[in-house]
């Protein structure tokens, strides 16, 4: 069965609730980085501001940042920025209440039915677990990204697992070249394992298909980062050595963006990765705000940031209005059950190996 995104359905706004309501208030920011006292946070759902006596929807929104008022060719345009990025005299909007009763609504039920009733597909399943059926939840997936290739925009958000495995590592590169990514995410570890599978079928030294410890192995991931860092880059490192496998490799011959954000456990690092975390945040959501598709993979801290950065929907060019998909998959549940704590109405969470997951995945795409 094809896949069908929902209809969007927007507040009605001749309601006397939302004709009575008044404009949103808004106080001049004094200082960088600061905010004024009251100053309204947003969740990741469609959220509207009363200005100058009509509802305008922040566009591209995310968790826990604020509402800035601004103007563009003339036309109000609300800005949504994290604390950090607010300088001073922005207009940040004020109010707690969300009911539109001081010129603030958030839109909850946006993708419900069209009685204002949630649709069972945009309801976030409490209490899955390791005895879960993800039958249904694989067969949505599948259909959701056949549609996605070619209408929206999958970003896939990986931990260094799929690096440990050959087959994993062969049916993300598929996933690649058939057209099913258009960003990734990940640090520093997925990308030097993944090159040094690459170079020399290892992961930390053991062989990705039968897991024996090579000889000397635990130097091969260090000799590739200096291989790197001694090219300039990772694309410079691909053609210098002739690297022709693998889910980088895949990234850099199709022209895949993708962003390496660093921690301080970090070895080298490669020269890609972002050693500054709030640069990594920022060139994290560059990639984000496009996705229509988020795929999250056995990588808590990761997932837990982009999932933070990404709001449940997606205004388009065409000015339409469309849910966005969270996936988060992981053997652990405490990993997935993180996204309770989200309330997204878009989130889907899998308990399972996500090297099995991804192979599973791309043989329903009939790719693998």
């Amino acid at each position: 069965m094809a896949f069908i995104l929902p209809k969007y359905h927007e507040p009605d706004f001749s309601e006397e609730r939302f004709l009575n309501a008044p404009d949103a208030k808004f106080i001049i920011c004094k200082k960088d980085g600061t905010l004024p006292e009251n100053f309204h946070s947003t969740s990741m759902y469609p959220e509207y501001f009363k200005i100058d006596g009509k509802w305008v929807l922040a566009e591209e929104s995310r968790m826990d940042s604020q509402v800035v008022i601004g103007e563009e060719n003339g036309i109000i345009k609300l800005s949504v920025k994290e604390m950090r990025n607010v300088k001073a005299g922005d207009k940040v909007i004020v109010g707690r209440e969300e009911d539109c009763s001081e010129g603030i609504y958030v839109h909850v039920s946006g993708f419900g039915s069209e009685n204002g009733e949630d649709g069972e597909d945009f309801a976030f399943r409490q209490g899955r677990s390791r005895e879960t059926s993800f039958a249904k939840d694989y067969d949505n997936l599948i259909e959701l990204l056949k549609h996605e290739k070619e209408h929206g925009n999958i970003v896939w958000v990986m931990g260094p697992a799929f690096a440990f495995d050959e087959n994993a590592r062969i049916a993300m590169q598929k996933m690649i070249e058939n057209g099913y990514a258009h960003g990734l995410l990940a640090g520093n570890a997925l990308a030097t394992h993944d090159l040094e599978a690459a170079m020399f079928h290892t992961a930390l030294g053991q062989d990705i298909y039968t897991q024996r410890n090579m000889k000397g192995g635990h130097n091969n991931h260090m000799d590739v980062i200096n291989r790197v860092r001694t090219c300039g880059s990772i694309p410079e490192f691909i053609d210098e050595y002739k690297i022709d496998n693998g889910i980088i490799y895949g990234a850099v011959k199709n022209n895949i963006p993708f962003v390496l954000t660093g921690s301080i456990r970090d070895d080298g690092p490669l020269p890609e990765v972002y050693g500054n975390a709030y640069e990594g945040a920022n060139a994290m959501r560059s990639i984000v705000k496009n996705a229509t598709t988020v795929i999250c993979l056995a990588t808590m801290l990761h997932t837990i940031a982009t999932g933070n950065m990404t709001p449940s929907f997606r205004k388009m060019s065409d000015g339409t209005i469309r849910p966005l998909y969270i996936y988060c998959v992981d053997a652990a549940e405490f990993v997935v059950n993180k996204l309770h704590d989200r309330g997204s109405l878009s989130a889907t969470t899998m308990v399972a190996n996500v090297q099995d997951f991804i192979t599973r995945v791309a043989g329903g795409l009939g790719i693998l």
